[in-house]
């Protein structure tokens, strides 16, 4: 059996957690198993790196960014390689250039478009344990590129496709997928089982346990996930295809505060105009969540939309330099909100799911800015200051926890 393991930074944060997430390994590999590991920079070194960075140029650019960032997941792939082999254990570190796992070249957000697996596989035919790099790829000029926040996530879905893994364990401080962050939500429980479109949704819409990307390329290539602790031996969440998994009304609630609502004022109501606006702003990766338009007054409609709260100042600059194009006569913003989300498959089959929410929110006096709906997802702009009450309020309001 081939097992692809991927590591968080929080369980490699020192010498301790990284031997036990040695010892974890180990105790596949014994079992006559080949085990493949992927690594995310030790702790709080991502961050470290980013703030060193901005001390020396706080306008890096990002192939010097990721040049640096990079070297984060080196320590750690390095470090364990040498904890395996004191435990007397034969084991190899690889980065993304000696695997080569081809990417784009946005630098920062690199996408994988091909990973060779040639070299993974020689080292496993010599009994090794082969420890991978996370988070990062290289680029057709040779150039080492990074695939954003969680990207390890990512690295481990890939390598695991490639390979025809049996199982990739995705290991974290959290011992699977909760109902809500149970941080925020104290009667939160762990999810056994979750389908990849609703993982996706939730991945999507502030739930940090997995990258959305990976859950993107599991679903494409069927790729059965384990989200598992690093620090106990639990079952974990299995994140698979629809078939065999019950249909909850709700399976979670999200909540994602790195968000701010943009308001364009007056702009021509005519056809293409609101094409026009969006069309800018994704020429300038700029990504739009939740749109409202107001009706038609006087030759003018509103159009307002949420960004991610990283893109806000881009998001403006963009809409000034083209107002007189995009015939916008006003632009206003407001980050000071949040969005709150519910996912769940069986809301395809239940009517009432979006007032049951509404209900919730209205009885703990939170009010509602903006509303989106999917299939399996409604969300909800609310004030940011109101996010932990309207979370535990419309976690209650469906007794997820019962």
């Amino acid at each position: 059996m081939l097992i692809v393991k991927k590591f968080g930074g929080s369980s490699v944060a020192n010498k301790e957690r990284i031997f036990n997430v040695a010892r974890r390994c180990i105790e596949d590999y014994k079992e006559g198993h080949d085990v493949v590991v992927v690594l995310s920079a030790m702790g709080d070194t991502t961050d470290e790196l980013l703030a060193l960075a901005k001390t020396i140029n706080p306008k890096a650019k990002k192939r010097e960014l990721d040049m640096l960032l990079t070297t984060g997941e080196q320590v750690s792939v390095s470090l364990m390689a040498m904890a395996l082999q004191s435990l007397d254990v034969p084991a190899v570190s690889l980065n993304g250039f000696q695997v080569r796992m081809h990417s784009t070249s946005r630098y920062g957000n690199a996408r994988f478009k091909r990973v060779e697996k040639e070299r993974i596989l020689h080292e496993l035919d010599s009994r090794k344990i082969v420890i991978v790099t996370g988070f990062q790829g290289v680029n057709k000029y040779d150039d080492v590129t990074t695939l954003g926040r969680g990207g390890s996530d990512t690295t481990a879905v890939a390598l695991a496709a490639v390979l025809h893994a049996d199982k990739c364990e995705i290991y974290t401080d959290v011992d699977g997928v909760y109902t809500a962050d149970p941080r925020v939500v104290k009667n939160a429980k762990k999810i056994d089982t979750i389908t990849y479109d609703e993982m996706l949704e939730l991945a999507s819409l502030g739930a940090r346990v997995l990258h959305n990307r990976s859950v993107e390329m599991a679903k494409k290539y069927n790729v059965e996930l384990v989200v598992r602790s690093s620090l106990n031996h639990s079952e974990g969440t299995v994140v698979k295809e629809a078939k065999g998994v019950e249909k909850l009304l709700v399976t979670g609630v999200a909540a994602d505060q790195n968000t701010a609502r943009i308001s364009v004022i007056g702009v021509e109501d005519r056809p293409g105009i609101a094409f026009r606006i969006f069309d800018t702003l994704a020429k300038n990766n700029i990504n739009v969540d939740i749109i409202l338009q107001s009706v038609g007054r006087e030759g003018t409609k509103d159009i307002s939309f949420t960004v991610a709260s990283d893109d806000l100042k881009a998001a403006i600059r963009t809409l000034e330099e083209n107002k007189e194009r995009l015939t916008i006569k006003d632009i206003t913003w407001n980050e000071d909100v949040a969005k709150l989300s519910v996912v769940g498959a069986g809301m395809m089959s239940n009517p009432g799911v979006a007032a049951k929410m509404f209900e919730s929110l209205y009885n703990s006096r939170v009010n509602i800015n903006m509303i989106s709906t999917s299939e399996i997802r409604i969300t909800v702009l609310v004030p940011k200051k109101d996010i932990d009450k309207a979370m535990n309020a419309v976690h209650d309001g469906f007794a997820m926890s019962d």
